[in-house]
């Protein structure tokens, strides 16, 4: 017996153009959001969809949380896509128990509606960070959640750049061919790199910039020289690959499969 998770469309199967791929990430992957009139339809579609998943589908997996609340919750991590689990300090502004909160983030992860992506953990001499990083897996939810309902508002939006990385993060983990894993890497000294895709004794090491002339800072150069990757990539929004280092290139977000090549 063999499983196969079908996520929503990414960019392989929606096959955008460079001007078309933004409304693949703001409408996210769902068909009938992607596929709508336009954007007002779009959101509309998902309101809906957030609304049945919480009062009716998840119900009917026997599991009894009110409706309320799971949306309060999916809200506030849309509020934090991107950044570390600290159960502690969100149920603080929640008003519930941390247990609560992880039992919160276990039903939306199992339900495949956000990812845990989880710390490289490696001997390498360094204080490594153990918190996992959430994500919300359907940039068109998260867009939903967050009440933003075209490229305009999100390009004025808080958001913005935690969106494009977990989006571009989606599209190269459904790109993954068997037998990869991945993971973030970030140091209490500060080296950081978004993806780390390994297989065997093979290491890629993946950034994303919201940036048509991406810059990576200093803490992407740190973890090179911790990681010793044999390639690295800073993907961004733009047209074409072009190098920035020795065995380091920026690739536009439509090839960005291609680092597994």
């Amino acid at each position: 017996m063999r499983f196969f998770e079908l996520a929503p469309l990414v960019l392989r199967e929606g096959q955008p153009s460079f001007e078309k791929a933004p409304s693949l990430w703001l409408r996210g992957g769902f068909p009938r959001s992607f596929l709508a009139k336009d954007d007002r339809e779009s959101l509309d579609w998902r309101d809906a969809f957030i609304q049945t998943f919480l009062e009716r589908d998840i119900p009917s997996f026997g599991i009894r949380v009110p409706a309320a609340n799971l949306r309060r919750f999916w809200q506030m991590l849309a509020h934090n896509h991107g950044q570390l689990w600290n159960a502690s300090r969100l149920a603080a502004g929640f008003g519930v128990s941390p247990p609560t909160m992880q039992h919160y983030l276990d039903i939306l992860e199992d339900a495949f509606m956000l990812r845990q992506l989880r710390p490289l953990e490696a001997n390498l001499g360094k204080r490594l960070v153990k918190s996992p990083r959430i994500y919300l897996r359907d940039a068109g939810l998260l867009h939903a959640l967050l009440g933003i309902d075209s490229i305009q508002s999100l390009q004025g939006h808080p958001v913005l750049g935690a969106s494009f990385e977990g989006w571009v993060i989606e599209q190269i983990i459904a790109a993954a061919p068997q037998g990869w894993d991945w993971h973030f890497y970030r140091t209490a000294a500060g080296a950081e790199v978004d993806l780390v895709l390994r297989r065997a004794r093979r290491t890629v090491v993946v950034e994303v910039k919201f940036s048509a002339a991406p810059k990576p800072a200093k803490g992407f150069w740190n973890a090179l020289e911790d990681l010793k990757p044999q390639r690295a990539f800073v993907v961004a929004p733009v047209r074409e690959r072009y190098p920035l280092a020795e065995r380091v290139q920026a690739l536009p977000v439509l090839e960005c499969s291609r680092v597994f090549e």
